[in-house]
């Protein structure tokens, strides 16, 4: 069957603190055929030596869907320094119970999938593929994991997940706090670069396309901070910021704005995925994969759905 016979299927990821839905981000979870909805259930971390939860998902009693539920697990990198069996075997039984328990309280369907999302290196890769496997046994369910650029060009270094599907993050190709030209969100050309030999990987792979945006924040000194969910019609719209430049602008009066102090003369970089953009991603991972991808949009949020066709793809 061809790319053009073959209806592409597509799912969300939702990134929010609590489960809701307004009436844009509904309609587009309704619209999509995939049979999933890819949930942030909680993040891990490593302080002074503890593993502690953070961040822990909660619903709102209107929360509604047909969806089946992939729960997300965030575990930072530095999760997996100095770890022990015992820890990992205590860290799989945590993970576990906190997803069933949680599921069970905010009353969600759970589908037969966990993923794991952990930004490995090679000098933590053995611990974290152990996590996996001792996880699966665990649950018993489907353990996928996701799978960053940078992980799949240097393979021989950061190795291949113990799992047998993967989600590629086709997003993040290059760091928002170097000085660049490039949109570090999402450059076709890297991306282009990073896909090079993507057929060889040795796991089946779904693809994950951004649709969110951010202004990148320079002070005087030239420091650089990122906050989330900027656009420039967010900006355009904003009293005392003056646009000077294709997606550049200046604070023309200090002021709190979107929940920061910023002083006179700080710059902000906007940086936001056209549609023009991700048709052409799409396109180019449809060439690789010979089939339409499997895509998962990050995420659901109408801040970044308004004037998308990204379900039509």
């Amino acid at each position: 069957m061809n790319c053009e016979q073959k209806p592409r299927e597509a799912s969300f990821y939702y990134w929010r603190s609590s489960l809701e839905l307004d009436q844009t981000e509904k309609e587009f979870l309704d619209e999509s055929n995939g049979t999933h909805l890819f949930v942030r259930f909680f993040d891990v971390d490593k302080v002074n030596g503890r593993f502690e939860p953070q961040g822990i998902i909660t619903k709102k009693e209107s929360f509604r869907t047909d969806k089946e539920i992939v729960p997300v697990i965030f575990i930072t990198n530095r999760t997996w320094f100095d770890i022990t069996s015992e820890d990992l075997d205590f860290l799989v039984e945590k993970v576990s119970e906190s997803i069933y328990s949680r599921a069970d309280e905010l009353d969600l369907s759970l589908a037969n999938e966990i993923q794991i999302d952990s930004d490995w290196t090679p000098s933590t890769k053995q611990d974290y593929f152990e996590f996996l496997r001792r996880l699966k046994t665990q649950t018993q369910k489907e353990i996928t994991s996701t799978l960053r650029l940078h992980q799949l060009r240097d393979l021989e270094n950061n190795g291949v997940p113990p799992i047998n599907k993967a989600y590629l993050m086709c997003y993040a190709t290059s760091s928002p706090l170097e000085d660049t030209e490039v949109n570090s969100i999402l450059n076709y050309e890297l991306l282009q670069s990073y896909l090079s030999s993507v057929e060889d990987y040795p796991l089946e792979l779904d693809y994950a396309l951004p649709i969110y945006s951010w202004g990148i924040v320079t002070n005087q000194l030239g420091k650089k901070r990122l906050i989330n969910g900027l656009s420039t019609q967010v900006l355009d719209t904003t009293a005392g910021i003056a646009k000077i430049a294709e997606n550049q602008y200046e604070i023309e009066k200090d002021g709190f704005y979107f929940n920061q102090f910023l002083n006179t003369g700080f710059k902000i970089k906007i940086e936001e995925i056209p549609n023009e953009l991700i048709e052409k991603s799409i396109n180019l991972i449809d060439q690789k994969t010979q089939s339409k991808a499997h895509i998962l949009w990050y995420h659901l949020d109408s801040r970044f759905l308004k004037n998308r066709k990204i379900l039509q793809l």
